[in-house]
């Protein structure tokens, strides 16, 4: 499908950025839910899990929207000068325009679990569940730090970006700035209860060796919905997107929206 954009603009800022999405529209009518994907960290909207979750809410003649984060995929801007302020932004744009006469289910993936329980709890009265996988909240402070040496955080203190290496996608490596790390102490949730009432279904891998399936266990301790629950794919890594994993995550998307 041809992608559309939508304008995303930044605190102050004069200058927006072009943020991609593709939606796929139920008839007016439909009175269930809607399902937005948030994607990862360097991730894009064309992954597996997306694109699965839009093929089964085609089927079952679901709203669903995915969309790229400013400075991934196809949206505008560079990866580097992104941050979890200018992220959540674009989770919001997106969200506000979508289905606006609806309920939204939001699913969110590693990082992305991160940006739409920030989300949720930015629009309670829209949020008809919360789904994560593999969720990886606060890990700028949690994982990323602790996994640098001292010289690799003096360099960021020097003001020089790192590269990290990655396993996904192509291999490239991520680029960290002190940014990054700075302008996502102020959006932590694994420090007090999160005001999140909705349903909520979190799924993570037990071998998962990027994000430990425990930071799961934190946010579903931390989330005060009485309608909660974890489930821990045994052998499952931090993609989930074995055609098991994603039938699971498909069966749970679809238990939230009936």
């Amino acid at each position: 499908m041809t992608p559309r954009f939508l304008n995303s603009q930044y605190g102050t800022s004069d200058q927006a950025t072009r943020i991609a999405l593709v939606e796929s529209l139920a008839s007016a009518s439909d009175s269930r839910p809607a399902v937005l994907f948030c994607g990862g960290f360097k991730s894009n909207m064309g992954g597996s899990k997306a694109l699965a979750l839009e093929l089964l809410c085609r089927r079952h003649e679901i709203s669903y929207t995915r969309f790229d984060y400013s400075g991934h995929g196809i949206s505008e801007g560079e990866f580097v000068d992104g941050n979890i302020d200018h992220w959540l932004t674009d989770t919001l744009t997106v969200f506000d325009q979508f289905c606006p006469d609806k309920k939204i289910i939001l699913v969110g993936s590693s990082m992305g679990a991160w940006i739409a329980t920030l989300a949720a709890v930015k629009r309670p009265s829209r949020i008809a569940g919360l789904i994560t996988i593999a969720a990886a909240p606060d890990f700028t402070e949690r994982l990323l730090l602790q996994r640098l040496t001292s010289k690799q955080q003096q360099q960021l203190h020097n003001g020089e970006n790192l590269l990290v290496p990655s396993e996904y996608d192509d291999g490239t490596p991520y680029p960290i700035s002190l940014q990054l790390i700075e302008n996502s102490r102020k959006h932590c949730v694994l420090t007090g209860p999160i005001p999140i009432n909705a349903p909520v279904r979190l799924l993570h891998g037990d071998a998962d060796i990027d994000v430990p399936y425990e930071l799961s266990i934190e946010l579903m301790q931390a989330i005060t919905s009485s309608d909660i629950q974890l489930t821990l794919v045994k052998n499952g890594d931090h993609r989930l997107s074995s055609p098991e994993q994603l039938a699971l995550l498909e069966k749970t998307v679809l238990q939230l929206t009936e």
